[in-house]
């Protein structure tokens, strides 16, 4: 499990001044709180699976992201 909620960048003190979190952890991290990550065998990619939710009036979304990065974030 991948906690997504430091990728938001609002517990560091720089925030605003801080740099983008790198995709597609940024996008994630601003629907859902954490995802479930996988490694692809023999590929040196992981997915990733999360619920989220753009809006309290909008339905929750099955959100998967794959990745080129040889392991998942921690």
């Amino acid at each position: 499990m991948v906690d997504l909620w430091p990728y938001l960048g609002l517990d560091d003190p720089d925030y605003p001044d801080i740099e983008e979190a790198p995709e597609p952890l940024g996008s994630l991290s601003m629907l859902a709180g954490s995802m479930r990550t996988w490694q692809v065998p023999s590929t040196g990619r992981w997915l990733g699976l999360a619920i989220g939710q753009v809006d309290r009036e909008l339905p929750f979304e099955l959100l998967a992201a794959v990745s080129e990065a040889s392991t998942p974030p921690k």
